[in-house]
């Protein structure tokens, strides 16, 4: 079983791992995290549970508080981030 944790409150749901390790994202999820085609997740093991987070500019944000890189870092990841899209298109 999958957990999906949303800010506002929790909404569960199950999916299959596939053969290949490969889970599918219910729809409405996706629309509502905005997670499209090329979207990368960042996977957090805590004991027997995965917590999914899409990696978003609001996400280095919060990332480069807890570092407290004033900002530089999410800046950098954000500006290779775009690189990999140019690369993927």
């Amino acid at each position: 079983m999958v957990y999906f944790f949303l800010e506002g409150g929790m909404d569960m749901t199950t999916t299959v791992v596939t053969t290949k390790g490969q889970i599918v994202i219910p729809s409405k999820i996706r629309r509502r995290l905005n997670i499209k085609r090329g979207t990368k997740l960042y996977i957090e093991e805590r004991g027997n549970e995965l917590t999914l987070k899409p990696v978003t500019a609001e996400y280095f944000e919060k990332i480069a508080g807890i570092l407290q890189t004033k900002g530089k870092l999410s800046k950098r990841l954000i500006e290779e981030r775009a690189k990999d899209k140019e690369r993927e298109a």
